[in-house]
């Protein structure tokens, strides 16, 4: 019977880091405390990532490739079924790297190559709402002043960089937790959604006002 390979060091670290920074926030979490859930020596985890900001930066280059490959999926949205299920999957992205979102400001003020990276983030996503919107309205599911365009997919942003921080907001103690998961990002794929309201055609309108019945319906759920 034929037995895994052990996984490489250097991959778990970072899954074990990812792990720790997503549950206690990336200023709570020491390079000590991560060798010590590892079960390795501080040495060790120094000689594949010699300072916490190449722990910081390796996720996020994996978060950023990922994303990548998400937003490009942004073309073939074309009807209100297909943006919730983008807009689900990528709130799901981000909750999969919740850290960098719920320490954001901070992580900026800190490590250069995430300011710059972060911009660059930032007008990916703002691409993608852009053609989202265009997609839409080539499905005959939205119609929508060209003046309006810029205004709702930089609106669109804003809600799915800052909207982890708002449910932390809302609930401190218990909104990135795990098993709150699943209704937070029908919410915030819900709230984002929400913004086209004014503009979404007949039966699409309807449709979104069914989706939104369902996650109401979910998230009343004990």
């Amino acid at each position: 019977m034929a037995t895994k390979k052990p996984r490489r060091t250097a991959e778990r670290i970072l899954e074990v880091t990812l792990d720790l920074f997503n549950r206690f926030g990336e200023p709570n979490v020491s390079t000590t405390l991560i060798s010590a859930e590892l079960s390795i020596s501080p040495g060790n985890l120094y000689y594949h990532y010699p300072a916490k900001d190449e722990l910081i930066n390796s996720l996020f280059g994996r978060y950023e490739q990922e994303l990548g490959e998400l937003l490009a999926a942004a073309d073939n949205v074309r009807h209100v079924e297909d943006a919730w299920l983008f807009f689900h999957m990528l709130f799901e992205l981000i909750w999969k790297h919740r850290f960098l979102y719920r320490d954001l400001n901070d992580l900026l003020s800190k490590n250069r190559r995430l300011e710059t990276h972060f911009q660059t983030v930032l007008e990916h996503k703002s691409l993608a709402m852009s053609r989202i919107l265009s997609g839409l309205q080539l499905g005959g599911a939205l119609k929508m002043d060209s003046r309006d365009a810029g205004p709702t997919a930089s609106s669109m942003v804003v809600l799915l960089s800052y909207w982890l921080s708002f449910e932390y907001v809302r609930d401190p103690r218990h909104a990135l937790e795990p098993e709150r998961a699943g209704q937070a990002l029908m919410r915030g794929a819900f709230h984002v959604l929400s913004l086209l309201l004014p503009y979404l055609q007949g039966e699409s309108r309807e449709h979104l006002f069914a989706l939104a019945a369902k996650y109401q319906s979910q998230s009343q759920q004990p």
